[in-house]
């Protein structure tokens, strides 16, 4: 049975979606941007900083799921410019240093709210 899910620890979507989708033991997590939590602030131009912050959510957004990035099976990592991916990939790496998700990196021409990044993915409960 397909359950939705909009996390506290999450920011607030900005369309008609949900922040989560979990069905059986999976865990299907919409796209993130790099919104503050603190200051529900989006950062923008600073790929690193934002990757930080959209990992950070999604981590905090997987634990309140009963979740944890250790679980995540696949990324899908959006970025404005293909360039800023060995930036991206640094910050990455501090967040899946073992058992490394799959991966797919995209270079797109516009993201939401003309985010330089946009990451999203699947992860067992």
């Amino acid at each position: 049975m397909k359950k939705t899910h909009n996390p506290k620890s999450a920011p607030k979507a900005i369309g008609p979606y949900s922040i989560a989708n979990e069905y059986n033991n999976l865990i299907f997590l919409s796209g993130q941007l790099p919104v503050d939590m603190e200051t529900g602030e989006m950062v923008k131009n600073d790929v690193e900083k934002e990757t930080l912050i959209i990992l950070t959510n999604i981590k905090n957004i997987l634990e309140e799921l009963g979740s944890s990035m250790d679980k995540v099976l696949k990324t899908t990592v959006y970025l404005k410019n293909m360039d800023d991916f060995t930036k991206m990939n640094e910050i990455y790496g501090k967040f899946f240093m073992e058992n490394h998700p799959s991966r797919s990196a995209f270079q797109v021409a516009k993201l939401p709210k003309d985010s330089d990044v946009e990451i999203e993915v699947i992860a067992i409960k």
